[in-house]
């Protein structure tokens, strides 16, 4: 499939602005059931037998990068975007 001018608009905001809100957040805080989960795939059954025992909540902290490389991304595929010649359909 072709990518169309409003794909790529549509794609270069929504990155952009993702790219934003991971600048503007600093760390998110699950809760105990995504924690368990998390949990469970990525450790072990020790880790998760401890887990379940004390309600832990994990807390997740993105790299500044990634903020960054998002809104580079996503500005990068809206100017594309306008470069681009109108289709007619």
């Amino acid at each position: 499939m072709i990518a169309k001018r409003q794909h790529l608009l549509l794609a270069g905001l929504l990155l952009f602005f993702a790219g934003v809100q991971f600048r503007m957040v600093q760390s998110v805080t699950l809760s105990e059931r995504s924690s368990r989960f998390v949990a469970a795939e990525m450790g072990g059954q020790a880790q998760q037998a401890m887990w379940e025992t004390v309600p832990i909540r994990k807390v997740i902290v993105p790299p500044r990068w990634l903020g960054l490389a998002l809104m580079s991304v996503g500005a990068v595929l809206t100017v594309k975007s306008m470069a681009m010649k109108g289709s007619a359909g």
